[in-house]
């Protein structure tokens, strides 16, 4: 379990650098346009919008399955008596839904660059 939190994490994390990664690879000194990126990096980035987010959407399913078990978890660690645990558990389900707003963010921003809606 903890395994698949983690792989969520780096997956999501993999995401939000890896849409910036594939945008900014090659770009020049000089921008060209409001992006920066020339028309093949888009072009590239563009072609692989709808399998990032489908990936995307894959991962956030497994996230909304997890949060509310881990909810669960701290609700029952606070009510045990156990606030260390509680307050661990509580910020690991904010660090993952405050990494899946980012991930959508930066999913969106593809979306509009490409001029697609973001799904």
């Amino acid at each position: 379990m903890f395994r698949k939190i983690i792989a969520g994490t780096a997956i999501a994390g993999a995401l939000t650098v890896g849409a910036a990664g594939i945008a900014g690879a090659s770009t020049p000194t000089t921008p060209t346009g409001s992006t920066g990126s020339t028309g093949s990096n888009m072009a590239a980035l563009c072609a692989k919008l709808p399998a990032l987010q489908a990936k995307v959407q894959a991962r956030e399913a497994k996230i909304n399955a997890w949060v509310p078990k881990a909810q669960a978890r701290e609700a029952k660690a606070n009510a045990d008596g156990h606030a260390k645990l509680a307050t661990a558990i509580g910020n690991r389900i904010t660090r993952v839904q405050n990494r899946e707003t980012k991930v959508n963010a930066r999913l969106a921003q593809a979306a509009q660059a490409c001029g697609t809606s973001a799904s």
